[in-house]
């Protein structure tokens, strides 16, 4: 069992790291805030763990609450393409059909896409209620559940509509993993490679030594890069919460600003997230050698771990440069008309960059979408 601590005062949590946690009503039901929990959870998820945390919630008599938990859940479609405001309208009305009040807790049980709609929907309903993370997906265990950020999609950018909402508990059970598909788990493999990127070279080091072991889900592999991909995030949401203008949150866009053009370029659900971030970091690698910020072989390094991560990095179809600028100009980073870059000036080293030659870019672009 392995504990982080968010340290952010008011709004402060646990991540507990474990195995067969989701069993275990001690690690959850305390930090159900009142008598009523809405769980949402989607499709795929549903069958394999929806009735076992109906019972985790069931078994009160370890916790400190002296009432059952009464349990409403909410089953979304899954991926990318139902991410969107009318989704999110219809946990409303299972929340409002439930009569849940301003202390009921919703907990979402599921991928990235369920907890970003989860917890916006949380943000939102009666301007806030509690709200728990159980991810289900690794992407979801290194990334999108710690930290608070929740939001939907937009036709015109990704994830344009959110709110910040930190959750009360984020439960981080390793068993999911065992159901979850291979593509969606390299997929996660995107998120922890950019952590190492970002500002830990050393466990950048340790996943090319360790990416085998990593990829064949040995348990001590896998506890150990979800609890240093949360450290590692943690430690940066302390710093900045609401990511500020030129705060340490920002850095976490590494490749995100390609990588939501191509999603939202090709069409939400074409790629995986986790996929599209791989090569928006292919590009951001690619891009920091052109300008001389990194080496040749760095960049190349950079691509044999994607690569062993059995992720994307090669130039893609269907998408022209001159759309992939367009989209990317209504990227949150974006001032006053000016695309603003997380790149590179060494592996462990990343910048947030907005005075760097034009042609570049539009050459960087050119070379990943011919």
């Amino acid at each position: 069992m392995k504990t982080l601590d968010i340290d952010l005062g008011a709004r402060s949590y646990q991540v507990r790291i474990g195995r067969g946690l989701l069993s275990s009503a001690d690690e959850i039901v305390p930090w159900v805030a009142g008598a009523q929990a809405c769980v949402v959870t989607d499709q795929t998820v549903a069958p394999l763990y929806l009735d076992t945390l109906r019972a985790t919630l069931a078994a009160h008599s370890h916790s400190a609450k002296q009432t059952q938990v009464q349990v409403v859940a909410h089953i979304l479609p899954c991926g990318e393409p139902h991410k969107n405001l009318a989704e999110v309208e219809r946990i409303f009305e299972c929340l409002l059909r439930a009569r849940c009040d301003r202390e009921a807790t919703v907990i979402a049980l599921g991928g990235g896409v369920v907890g970003d709609m989860a917890g916006f929907a949380a943000a939102c309903y009666q301007r806030g209620v509690p709200f728990i993370q159980i991810p289900t997906t690794l992407l979801a265990q290194v990334d999108s559940a710690v930290g608070g950020k929740t939001g939907v999609n937009h036709a015109l950018g990704k994830n344009m509509i959110g709110a910040f909402h930190q959750p009360r508990r984020v439960v981080v059970d390793i068993a999911t993993l065992d159901t979850l598909p291979r593509r969606q788990f390299a997929a996660g493999m995107a998120e922890v490679i950019k952590v190492g990127l970002i500002h830990d070279a050393e466990f950048f080091m340790w996943l090319e030594r360790n990416m085998q072991s990593a990829m064949a889900r040995a348990p001590a592999a896998l506890e150990f890069l979800i609890q240093r991909s949360c450290h590692n995030k943690a430690r940066i949401i302390e710093q900045d919460e609401r990511e500020r203008e030129l705060g340490a949150r920002a850095l976490l866009n590494l490749g995100h600003t390609f990588a939501h053009a191509i999603e939202t370029g090709a069409g939400y659900g074409k790629w995986l997230h986790g996929e599209a971030v791989a090569t928006g970091l292919a590009m951001a690698a690619y891009m920091s050698a052109q300008l001389g910020w990194i080496s040749k072989r760095e960049q190349q390094r950079i691509e044999r771990l994607l690569t062993a991560a059995e992720l994307p990095i090669a130039p893609f179809g269907g998408l022209s440069a001159a759309r992939m600028l367009e989209i990317m100009r209504v990227d949150k980073k974006a001032r006053h008309g000016n695309l603003r870059l997380v790149l590179l000036k060494g592996i462990g080293n990343a910048e947030m960059v907005a005075d760097y030659p034009a042609q570049v870019l539009q050459d960087t672009l050119t070379h990943f979408t011919v």
